[in-house]
């Protein structure tokens, strides 16, 4: 009986110390993982404040393009209205010019010079303010400038070539404010010219 017993206290001990070294050997990779686990921590902790500071950097480069475009293109709204403003003055003076019942005014040349003075005064302050007319006539049309509005036959002309304004386009610095509105030479139909 005493051996059982020394056997099963020998078992009892030596499961005692295998559990002891078990328990320590997982003590040290549990500390071992606190260790990579603060490692891990510190580069991600690390990760996270480069991002946030790209982030920042990023968030800062927009605010100053974003506070140059509002210094720059401000008035973009406003101008493209008041072009609205000078399109009437415009109408009004032909309109004017061409009324039968205002053409024996004696006044007319005098009331005609003024909105002549005011439609300049509008050009110039539009130049001042870097709202300038697009050039078109006998230009190359271009869609990101022009919109064309009808096509002319003409054989002096290349094909895309643009023959008429029918409404004046501006840029407001590098901005298309409003495009021309114009019209196009294009060649002469074949069916026509068999009929000359």
């Amino acid at each position: 009986m005493e051996s059982k017993n020394e056997e099963k206290t020998n078992k009892n001990t030596n499961e005692d110390e295998m559990k002891k070294n078990q328990k320590s050997s997982e003590n040290d990779k549990k500390s071992e993982k606190k260790e990579l686990s603060l490692d891990e921590k510190l580069k991600e902790t690390e990760n996270k404040l480069l991002r946030t500071l790209a982030e920042l950097e990023n968030q800062r480069r927009r605010f100053e393009k974003e506070t140059k475009e509002a210094f720059e293109f401000g008035g973009f709204n406003f101008a493209r209205e008041t072009l609205a403003l000078l399109d009437n003055l415009q109408r009004a003076k032909i309109s004017i010019k061409n009324d039968e019942t205002l053409k024996e005014s004696k006044d007319l040349e005098k009331f005609l010079k003024n909105i002549e003075v005011i439609e300049k005064d509008l050009v110039s302050i539009f130049e001042k303010n870097n709202i300038k007319k697009i050039k078109c006539l006998k230009e190359k049309f271009d869609p990101n400038l022009h919109q064309a509005m009808l096509e002319i036959e003409n054989d002096t002309e290349k094909p895309g070539i643009i023959m008429q304004e029918i409404q004046t386009g501006y840029m407001y610095r590098e901005r298309l404010l409003r495009p021309s509105f114009v019209a196009v030479s294009k060649k002469k139909s074949t069916v026509e010219k068999e009929k000359k």
